[in-house]
């Protein structure tokens, strides 16, 4: 018996991982190479309700450039790189799928680089400054598990032309291995991402032009956003810490780490807003390798002590199973989300949010889909 229980599990282990990395990227059969990062020249397109959209997008990497296919590697590079591009985005989309370009790009379905261009530190902070909206807000999107460069590139793209946010939104991307086997050398690349990942906002941070900086973390993006929040704590940084908008979106975040890291991070002036999923299938199967311990995306807001933690901590738990989602696991549902609002990320109109900012929530598509710009129905509990 003391030998089966360890055989039955390094049986299932293959299959586990195999169902988390189906869960993102999604939709698409073949992975693109860095070719996809190539610009291309698209006819000027008739001037009609037809036309693509064209969106930019401000890109930072502590990845290692690849000089052969000019993209970037799953290696750790010393130094943050930074580009900055523009995307020709098809307008007949109907759902979060991105369809790649191929040797000959059809705009009308397909997703595809128009220009691109590296830049020194100062020009690209120069650039995400005059990204700013006009309540100082300027966000920063931090990809999950298994993604390479450019699929987290698009995945920005998708979401910046699906919200319609002003402006160049900004990605970090760490090295993750972008392979369905990499999951434990993925959270060690995330954990290795701190330090750059504090660079980015703490130079964002510096001018006075920016009020608030949203930090969006997808799934292991959110394990690091948070270490990176603890760490500004940790290095007396209240000045940053005070403008973050932390979003957590199917946090990839094991219970007792994230207890352990408010612990050290203290009550925020913007409350941490999660966006859960009791039914993701694929932070369940994260849970199982990590011994059955479970993951902050999949909290039950039904259950009376996450609704007492939710307000002990100061925290926005806000249930998206509404959303809906492409990948079959529940856990791409942050991508859909985007349709709804810009602002979704946090409740609050840029000052300190009141006790009734934060508890447990439940979203209501069919309502945010009519309401502008979002509505929050079925509110389960809130502050006093």
């Amino acid at each position: 018996m003391t030998k089966e229980y360890p055989r039955r599990l390094l049986k299932a282990v293959p299959t586990v991982i195999v169902v988390i990395g189906l869960a993102m990227p999604a939709g698409c059969a073949t992975r693109p190479s860095p070719e996809v990062l190539k610009p291309v020249h698209l006819s000027e397109p008739v001037r009609s309700e037809a036309a693509p959209d064209r969106v930019s997008v401000l890109a930072a990497t502590n990845r290692t450039p690849d000089s052969v296919r000019g993209g970037f590697g799953s290696t750790w590079a010393e130094n943050l790189t930074y580009e900055e591009y523009a995307f020709s985005v098809p307008p007949g989309r109907k759902d979060t799928a991105i369809t790649y370009p191929t040797a000959k790009p059809d705009p009308e379905r397909q997703y595809a680089v128009v220009d691109r261009k590296q830049l020194p530190k100062e020009a690209f902070v120069q650039q995400a400054l005059a990204s700013v909206q006009s309540d100082g807000t300027i966000g920063i999107f931090v990809h999950g598990y298994n993604y390479s460069y450019q699929e987290a590139l698009y995945r920005t793209a998708q979401i910046a032309a699906d919200a319609k946010i002003p402006g160049a939104p900004i990605l970090f991307s760490w090295p993750s291995a972008a392979s369905v086997a990499g999951y434990v050398a993925d959270r060690d690349a995330a954990l290795s991402s701190r330090s750059e990942l504090n660079s980015l906002v703490t130079s964002l941070s510096a001018s006075g032009k920016v009020k608030r900086i949203v930090l969006f973390g997808h799934s292991m993006g959110g394990f690091l956003v948070m270490e990176t929040v603890r760490q500004l704590k940790l290095q007396h940084r209240d000045d940053v810490v005070g403008k973050l908008a932390v979003v957590l979106a199917a946090p990839d975040i094991d219970i007792d780490v994230f207890r352990s890291q408010l612990a050290d991070i203290g009550q925020m002036p913007i409350p941490i807003s999660l966006l859960v999923s009791k039914d993701d299938r694929a932070l369940g199967a994260s849970s199982f390798i990590a011994g059955e311990r479970a993951r902050v995306g999949r909290l039950d807001i039904d259950d009376p002590v996450i609704r007492e933690a939710a307000l002990k901590e100061r925290l926005r738990v806000i249930d998206i199973t509404s959303i809906q989602t492409s990948d079959g696991l529940g856990h791409d549902r942050f991508a859909s989300l985007a349709k709804f609002s810009a602002q979704f990320a946090s409740f609050e109109n840029g000052k300190r949010a009141s006790a009734g900012d934060v508890g447990a929530f439940v979203f209501d598509a069919a309502g945010a889909a009519i309401a502008s710009p979002f509505r929050l129905a079925g509110r389960v509990v809130g502050g006093q």
